[in-house]
């Protein structure tokens, strides 16, 4: 990938030749050629540092027979990786101009996301949130920056409406103070209501003037951080099944959680990819929904990998927990993955009933693989193999069908 290119002279918050320091205003939605710059590479790269440290927990906590605990302390971390990368992501669609200060800014924001990743293990363990929270507060500050920044550049129901963004991130960060402040049983509730606020600021803030997000840029950048967290996923299960062979010579209880694993994965980047989604961002309140949903998306593929290396540990007797609930640890995220791909990508594209069960089935097919023993992942990946098949086959029909119709129109 290369820097975001600038598609023409005259194209307002377009990068220009290298500057300290530029007017940050809005970029035109119908620039060409326009992708993820190096800078956003980075960033991506350093959040799922975080979501892998994330990971390492969830498996340490449902190995350890606290699935309960483990789930909702996942959740609650991935929410603020989650959205502070969205925001930046959203954010950088519309206003990146690239000076040195944005920059700035923005690795100010990935040192953020790190110093959140440090504090994971000390908020899954002790419940201890005040490294999380410092972590999210350096990311939220550098985001409300960039807004007043917007802010000061632009006039009107712009001008409101960055200004409302900056409000809305500094309020909501107050409200987190509480998962420091608060005693432990009121977190849980914290985090729900805050969560709620958090996801209500931009739907406040773009009442009367919606940022130009660029559709082929959003989607390009959900794709990546998409491929980057299944990425993760494969790395920590290799290292799960080497790590297992090395101590514990259990080749052939592990061959097929490892093939079950790598068919799961590669059927989780076909069914996300085979959709062109950008032509479905038409409006903000589709994007808005879009960009919602992915956080079952995102938090879902990284959990396959802890799942994976969830049911390795099983299969050689590092853990306690039953092969019941090791095989779930890995259909269950693989089921709300292909759930939420239906959802939001692949329903919108589907001819007929045939076409839109393909995937909802496939999610209740793999639930049923939990309750097959040491065989599950194997027989999950097996049963995500034959639904792209069928997906494949389905979708040829059609097309077949479509091209005869247009070639006995005429002749009609």
């Amino acid at each position: 990938m290369t820097s975001s290119s600038a598609p023409g002279p005259g194209t307002p918050g377009a990068p220009q030749s290298s500057r300290l320091l530029r007017r940050l205003t809005a970029r035109g939605r119908d620039e060409a050629h326009r992708v993820s710059s190096p800078l956003e590479l980075l960033f991506d790269l350093c959040f799922v540092v975080a979501i892998a440290q994330a990971g390492v927990q969830l498996v340490h906590a449902v190995a350890e027979g606290h699935a309960g605990h483990g789930i909702l302390n996942y959740a609650m971390v991935f929410f603020a990786i989650w959205w502070a990368w969205m925001n930046f992501s959203w954010f950088a669609s519309a206003y990146d101009n690239d000076d040195v200060l944005y920059r700035l800014v923005t690795l100010a924001q990935i040192a953020g996301v790190l110093v959140l990743a440090a504090g994971v293990s000390r908020a899954f363990q002790h419940q201890d949130y005040v490294m999380v929270w410092l972590g999210y507060l350096i990311m939220r500050l550098a985001m409300a920056t960039q807004w007043l920044r917007a802010a000061r550049a632009a006039t009107g129901a712009e001008r409101r409406m960055a200004l409302r963004y900056a409000f809305g991130v500094l309020l909501c960060m107050i409200g987190w103070f509480g998962l420091v402040a608060l005693p432990q049983p009121a977190r849980p509730w914290v985090f729900l209501v805050m969560a709620v606020a958090e996801l209500c600021v931009p739907l406040f803030a773009e009442r009367h003037h919606r940022t130009s997000w660029h559709p082929h840029h959003i989607a390009e950048r959900f794709g990546l951080f998409t491929i980057i967290v299944l990425g993760e996923t494969i790395a920590a299960s290799t290292v799960a099944v080497k790590s297992a062979v090395d101590e514990h010579d259990a080749l052939g209880e592990l061959l097929p959680i490892a093939a079950g694993g790598l068919l799961i994965v590669f059927f989780a980047w076909w069914i996300y990819f085979v959709v062109p989604i950008h032509g479905h961002l038409r409006s903000s309140r589709q994007a808005f929904l879009w960009g919602y949903g992915h956080y079952l998306i995102f938090a879902s593929a990284a959990a396959i990998g802890a799942g994976l290396e969830v049911a390795v540990e099983q299969a050689v007797g590092k853990t306690h927990i039953s092969t019941l609930s090791a095989s779930a640890a890995v259909t269950l995220p693989t089921a709300l993955y292909l759930l939420a791909v239906w959802a939001l990508h692949s329903r919108h594209f589907k001819v007929g009933i045939a076409q839109q069960l393909v995937l909802p089935g496939t999610a209740l097919l793999v639930i049923c693989c939990t309750f097959l023993g040491h065989w599950a992942v194997l027989a999950a990946g097996l049963v995500c193999t034959a639904a792209v098949a069928t997906g494949a086959v389905l979708a040829a029909r059609t097309d077949r069908r479509d091209r005869g119709a247009d070639v006995a129109a005429p002749a009609g």
